[in-house]
């Protein structure tokens, strides 16, 4: 299986073999005899241009090592989905009561038994009605069923959705590997035992390896170790790669030497039952001792159970039960989700409300039975009348379930899930994907954004625009003959050398595009400027390979520069270095002159040489860096790990700035995001001035505003940290509410700022953080926020398995649709629980009432099943897929502490329950007058369905449809048609419930306890459908009435958007026309203002300031009232009514 070794190679040399766990099996003594790991390598594959076999034989190796992909846990079946579906309580208490039902309804006393068991034996039925008993059982054993299958059916289809999120997450991870001497980015589950893999700096390593070549590699084992210390590898010493381990800082290239299940993270996964049981299964009829291993690992590795892994080339990536992705157990934990958080408490709440209310009716309705049949009758207690008496109780008990199955909101958690898989879907088209879903609806809430600079502000598509170079400074890229040749040659190699091998310019992909950049961004805009220059970066590389440098200082966020060693043809080595400008230039002592000539950079000079070049570049918002070398003689060589010792006494050659434009788009997204109240910061590792410009640029800092922070890192710990080095909240909330920009930033800073800003309590309400991160170190920030987004193109995969969320597109304006997509989901399951929670209040009470009044429930219980049914299931599909719109970004977060349910919300729930009530009872005990039928009330056990509750059943349903279309409002607005055709899926389910109901209560007949066709009464007339289509749109009508102030409003007023109370306005109660729109004009700091109308979940204290006042103090924190600064929104615009003051 593997190529043969070096012919150079000693004769009788053991040859490297498979293994028996389908790895490479190294012999005893393979070391010494291939002399280190190079031959090795030699022995699996030629190193220097990779695998050059064709299809057959990747094929083959794939079939012997088998493939780079961990299988998934298998599917629930869908068998299995409707058994768990059956293990719901409420559902198997209803069904024991339906079988009991069942049973008994075939049992008939004796008919000289009849007259003692009074009106138990059935009084008005016949005989046909008494044989027809069992109906009722058999229907809510059906409608039970159907319950089932459909819970079932959306579990399936949201594991489905899930898989296929895992699968493109799967897909994203890409590897770079040396086939055939070129490199390809080719994805992690195509490679094979025996490629060459290049690994750099934030790689997630996809499978286990040998290293072959590497400079300054670093690994995160921690994963697999618990240890959170890097480890350092080198070909020499310690050149084992794990898969799941990160790179942390370095390159190098890896040979492969085991893959999927063989692999590292691919043994833990089979230890944690990931892999599915049918790959052992045929592992094991091919003689393949897998299995074995595992067994034996599982007795060995005590501890790897313990271990959680989620590399993205899991085809799992996560929890296999939810597919929502998991946190690393030893990772720091998130709090849960605003709106997890407050669904759990009110569906408690409720489910104890409707457990109460399910135990006093049925306590009611027997008791009642009791003392009725042998209290106030005197019936004496006969043996033949027990099972009629126990039919009772039963139907008793089943009304009770009843009532607890309508009460309690178990369509809650449907509603979350089908709006949340609807949104992800959607957000993918937006260039979000999304990995948890629960960040989905938090990045509703979110109130703050700490967001990177470059790549997600700007467009990361750098050019040198500005040059100093041999003591002038060139407005544009200088002519190659403007520079001294020694200088030009430096230039060049400094270039193309001290940079990653993988960076490059390559053509472009058609005629009249600009040249393709591939790689770290930065280095592609120096290579630009070398082939400006007229030289070939690549003509320079080939000359020194990678693998002759003698020593690399990688770049990373503590360094901030990047140093690379070579040896000189001529003998000794020569150092190149390049990074940020202040700190490249302080390790100067001389820089090259127009000639090519070192000279000496004295200390005041070097500051003159910061003041006049570097300043006016970054205040430009360009980017600085600085390029400098250093020679050293062959004897004696230079320590190279001492860092400090060897990259100083640098002699600069030149200063480049370099442009990465804002992106066209940023700016208007900022101002969506502050008009929605929340606050963008930028933190970036770029120079303070650069920074502070593009801030400007951006709108993250107002023109003319200086009461903004704007900060270094070294600035901000010496504010928020104590005499020992210690953060202290209290230090901290001085600084973030006013800061808009830290720069020269590390990741702790970054971390620091967010866990500051989440763990604070000052202001009205507490913040919830989105963090944008591409680092590897940027993991722990990520991690911390409440919504971590990553940079899908220039992300590492370490970022990736950090985040929540990935950008596609690396663009901010992404996250301002995470946000309207996340709003929607917040008010989607708010329109549901509008909807749900109304049927839930006029149901319980009338079944309760019912019970106590007349013994029975007017709402069957098959028939509350099927309105069950119709809120649960069918109203959350309808309700919860609502498109998002851009009225979403006119109003404030509700924070972590806004009430689920709001006062507006409240009057809703109550003012239509209190209409649907009255018309139930109306109906109840006047009906019979109203419509000239029998009464339907104090119905013996078997009586026919009557007219009159028929005509209750459809008269609550239709209300409920019609109330459907009210609930997709929630603030008051007038049209609640507006944008339903935009939603086919709601218009469908209306409809199709509408026509459901009527075959229902047409030919529907005993099963359903409806007089229809077939039955003893005739169905409904036309004249009684209209009366009922009348009640029903009459919710409309009811729901207009509702929203009309009951202050009067002169016609010569100017229009309010909404009461104005002492110490709160309620902004979105009742607008005085249609809904309302954002006034147009510019803001201050990008606050909302008083004046503008706000869209709110509800009724928040807003403070009471003068109109034409922004609320916001001396912290800059919106929230602050203390500090009244006017806006030109508002200021003296008439549309506006001034709200007094206190």
């Amino acid at each position: 299986p593997s190529d043969p070794p070096d012919p150079q190679t000693p004769p009788n040399t053991p040859r490297l073999s498979e293994g028996p766990q389908g790895c490479l099996r190294v012999p005893r003594g393979v070391t010494q005899v291939y002399q280190g790991v190079p031959r090795v390598a030699v022995g699996v594959t030629p190193v220097s241009p990779g695998l050059s076999e064709g299809p057959p034989e990747l094929e083959r190796r794939r079939r012997v090592f088998g493939r780079n992909w961990i299988p998934p846990r298998r599917p629930k079946s869908f068998a299995a989905l409707v058994w768990e579906a059956l293990q719901d309580v409420t559902l198997v208490i209803l069904e024991v009561a339906a079988l009991v039902s069942l049973g008994l309804s075939f049992y008939a006393p004796p008919s000289a038994a009849d007259e003692a068991c009074g009106q138990a034996s059935g009084g008005a039925e016949d005989e046909g009605e008494a044989a027809a008993g069992w109906i009722e059982g058999a229907a809510i054993l059906l409608s039970v069923a159907c319950v089932v299958l459909v819970t079932a059916s959306n579990d399936w289809s949201k594991e489905r959705q899930f898989r296929g999120l895992q699968s493109r997450l799967q897909r994203e991870q890409r590897a770079a590997v040396l086939r055939g001497g070129r490199l390809a980015q080719l994805p992690v589950a195509d490679l094979v035992v025996g490629d060459v893999v290049q690994v750099k700096y934030g790689d997630l390593l996809p499978a286990d390896g040998v290293l072959i070549q590497g400079n300054d590699l670093k690994i995160d084992e921690s994963a697999l170790t618990g240890e959170s210390d890097h480890v350092r590898k080198a070909p020499d010493k310690d050149p084992l790669l794990l898969s799941g381990t990160h790179v942390m800082e370095g390159s190098g290239r890896m040979v492969v030497t085991a893959v999927g299940v063989n692999s590292q993270s691919g043994i833990i996964f089979t230890l944690l039952g990931a892999a599915g049981d049918d790959e052992d299964e045929g592992r094991d009829r091919k003689g393949d001792t897998t299995a074995g291993r595992v067994r034996w690992l599982r007795k060995r590795q005590d501890g790897a159970v313990a271990m959680e892994m989620q590399p993205l080339k899991s085809a799992e990536g996560g929890d296999a039960a939810e597919g929502t992705g998991t946190r690393p157990r030893g990772g720091p934990k998130k709090e849960k989700s605003v709106l997890q958080a407050k669904l759990t408490q009110l569906a408690v709440q409720i489910g104890k409300a409707g457990l109460a209310m399910s135990a006093i009716t049925v306590i009611i309705l027997v008791l009642y039975f009791v003392i009725e049949t042998f209290v106030v009758q005197g019936r004496p207690w006969l043996a033949e009348c027990a099972p009629l008496y126990v039919q009772y109780w039963v139907k008793f008990f089943i009304i009770g379930v009843t009532v607890l199955v309508v009460a309690v909101p178990e369509g809650l958690p449907l509603a979350v899930t089908i709006s949340l898989a609807y949104s992800v879907k959607k957000m993918m088209k937006d260039n979000n994907l999304v990995r948890h879903l629960d960040a989905c609806e938090t990045m509703g809430n979110a109130t703050a954004i700490c967001s990177d600079k470059t790549g997600t502000l700007t467009t990361n598509r750098m050019t040198v625009v500005q040059a100093f170079v041999g003591g002038s400074h060139f407005g544009h890229p200088p002519a190659p003959a403007a520079l001294a040749p020694p200088t030009l040659d430096l230039l060049a190699q400094a270039i193309a050398i001290n940079s990653a091998y993988t960076s490059k310019i390559l053509p472009p992909e058609a005629p009249g595009a600009l040249p393709r950049q591939v790689g770290n961004k930065t280095e592609c805009a120096l290579l630009g400027l070398a082939l400006a220059l007229g030289r070939d970066p690549e003509a320079e590389r080939a000359q020194v390979p990678e693998e002759h440098l003698v020593k690399v200082f990688t770049f990373n966020s503590e360094r901030k520069s990047m140093s690379t060693v070579t040896r000189r043809p001529g003998g000794g080595f020569r150092l190149f270095c390049k990074g940020a400008s202040e700190m490249v230039l302080r390790r100067c002592s001389s820089m090259l002159d127009a000639g090519g000539s070192p000279r000496v950079l004295g200390g005041a000079e070097r500051e003159e040489l910061l003041r006049r070049v570097v300043e006016p570049m970054a205040g430009g918002g360009l980017r600085t860096l600085a390029l400098a070398f250093r020679d050293f003689p062959p004897r004696p060589e230079p320590p190279w790990e001492d860092e400090a010792a060897v990259v100083r006494e640098l002699t600069c050659i030149a200063i480049v700035g370099i442009e990465d434009p804002v992106r066209p788009e940023v700016p208007e997204a900022i101002r969506k995001c502050q008009r929605a109240g929340i606050t963008v910061r930028m933190v970036t590792g770029d120079n303070l001035d650069t920074a502070r410009a593009i801030a400007a640029k951006c709108g993250i800092l107002p023109a003319g505003s200086g009461e903004w922070l704007c900060l270094e890192g070294t600035e901000f710990n010496r504010r928020i940290r104590n005499e020992r080095g210690e953060v202290e909240q209290e230090r901290l909330d001085k600084v973030w509410p006013k800061l808009r920009v830290l720069a020269r930033s590390s990741p702790t800073d970054k971390h620091t700022l967010v866990k500051g800003i989440i763990d604070s309590t000052i202001g009205d309400q507490r913040q919830v953080v989105a963090v944008t991160g591409d680092g590897t170190n940027d993991g722990p920030a990520l991690k911390k926020a409440d919504v971590g987004f990553a940079m899908g193109i220039a992300g590492t995969d370490v970022a990736k398995e950090a985040s929540d969320i990935i950008l596609t597109d690396d663009n901010f304006s992404s996250i301002v649709k995470a946000v309207m997509w996340g709003r929607n989901v917040y008010d989607s399951i708010a329109k549901f629980l509008q909807f749900q929670l109304t049927v839930n209040v006029v149901a319980v009470i009338v079944a309760f009432t019912g019970a106590c009044i007349t013994q029975d429930s007017p709402l069957k219980a098959v028939q509350m099943l099927w309105v069950n049914l119709i809120m649960d299931t069918l109203a959350s599909l309808a309700l919860a897929t609502e498109p998002p719109t851009e009225a979403l970004l006119l109003r404030k977060p509700y924070g972590r502490e806004h009430p689920l349910l709001s006062g507006t919300m409240l009057r809703n729930i109550l003012g239509h329950a209190a209409y649907q009530l009255l018309v139930i009872f109306t109906l109840l005990f006047a009906g019979e007058v109203l419509f000239d039928i029998d009464s339907g009330r104090a119905a013996p056990l078997h009586a026919p369905p009557s007219e009159h509750f028929t005509i209750i059943f459809n008269t609550f349903v239709l209300m409920q449809l019609f109330n459907e279309l009210n609930a997709r409002k929630l603030h008051g607005e007038r049209n609640v048609f507006e944008g339903v055709c935009a939603n086919p899926t709601f218009c469908t389910i209306v409809l199709g419930t509408f026509t459901v109901q009527v075959l229902i209560v047409q030919f529907g007949g005993k099963p359903f306890s409806c007089s229809s066709i077939g039955t003893h009464c005739s169905p409904l007339s036309a004249e009684q459908w209209l009366w009922c289509l009348f009640v029903g749109v009459g919710e409309l009508l009811w729901g207009q009435v509702r929203d009309t102030p009951t202050w009067a409003t002169p016609t010569w007023a100017t229009p309010t958007w909404g009461h104005a109370h002492l110490g709160h306005a309620h902004l979105g109660d009742t607008p005085t026309w249609g809904t309302p729109t954002h006034l147009e004009g510019p803001q201050t700091h990008g606050t909302p203002t008083q004046g503008t109308p706000r869209l709110l979940l509800g009724d928040p204290p807003v403070p009471t300031v003068p109109t034409g006042v922004t609320p916001g103090g001396p912290s800059g924190d919106p929230s602050d009232p203390n500090d009244h600064r006017v806006s030109p929104l508002t200021q003296g615009d008439p549309r506006v009514t001034p709200v007094t003051p206190g």
